[in-house]
């Protein structure tokens, strides 16, 4: 059985967002935290995980995460407010 993925939302110290999968999300977000995340997560600091949403698989995982990049700040924050 494989391990459930989640899409995760940050927010990062100037105020914008960044978004990824992980199977472990409080484990990315130490990692981001640490320096060892991505380099836009880098650059901005982690401040918060803001939103988490659990996908039944890595493909279905991925799928979102790329309707949710594609969402404005906005819909993003309202996403984040549900």
């Amino acid at each position: 059985m494989h391990p459930p993925y989640f899409i995760y939302i940050l927010e990062c110290s100037d105020g914008s967002l960044y978004t990824g999968i992980a199977t472990d999300v409080a484990r990315r977000f130490a990692e981001h935290s640490a320096g060892k995340g991505s380099k836009y997560v880098r650059a901005r600091g982690a401040k918060r995980i803001a939103y988490t949403e659990e996908a039944s698989s890595r493909n279905e995982a991925l799928k979102r995460e790329l309707v949710i990049k594609r969402l404005s700040k906005s819909a993003k924050l309202a996403l984040i407010n549900t």
